[in-house]
């Protein structure tokens, strides 16, 4: 693992939990790949009422987001322990990046730790002037951090009737259906 080059705590109460952000190493990958399909399995799994049977993201969706273009693979951790993770793309040019992947480990999610993750990846990219991220139309939890809690707003919703032109409508999971959220810094 690579050394912590972001740690965020708040000033006001050194009793909070300190969070910091390490670019994940390559023998780190298959534990954050486990981990993050864990994460996002709870809410296909609630959704569906069944089992997919497939991991969600499959790998190779996960690889390409890996490799793609200006990602960064994040490791999220809470006073030395690996918490969860992001993939975030960086465009150095125009400054529009974007959060890819963002996952809190099973266990890990409801104590604020999301937020303070959130907060130190903002920390990282100063220069960032526009965020987007996506998340599926069932995620509920995952709309109220990132409005309520992160401070993006809502600009488009994807559907049969107006599909994402960067993500082919599969039909064999829910998540086709979804926001697309921006923050402008």
């Amino acid at each position: 693992m690579a050394v912590a080059f972001c740690t965020v705590t708040q000033v006001n109460d050194m009793t909070e939990p300190i969070i910091q952000l390490a670019q994940a190493d390559a023998d780190d990958i298959a534990d954050f790949k486990k981990e993050l399909q864990d994460a996002f399995a709870v809410a296909v799994v609630n959704e569906m009422k069944e089992d997919p049977g497939e991991p969600i993201p499959s790998d190779e969706e996960l690889d390409a987001s890996f490799n793609a273009q200006g990602a960064v693979t994040l490791r999220i951790l809470c006073e030395g322990r690996k918490i969860g993770g992001a993939v975030v793309s960086i465009n150095d040019v125009n400054r529009h990046n974007s959060l890819d992947l963002f996952f809190l480990k099973l266990g890990e999610e409801g104590r604020g730790l999301g937020h303070k993750a959130w907060l130190a990846i903002e920390k990282l990219y100063p220069e960032t002037r526009v965020w987007q991220t996506f998340t599926p139309y069932f995620e509920k939890r995952n709309i109220h951090f990132y409005v309520n809690k992160c401070g993006f707003k809502i600009i488009e919703f994807f559907n049969s009737h107006h599909p994402d032109p960067s993500h082919p409508v599969s039909g064999r999971l829910p998540v086709d259906e979804g926001f697309l959220f921006e923050k402008v810094m």
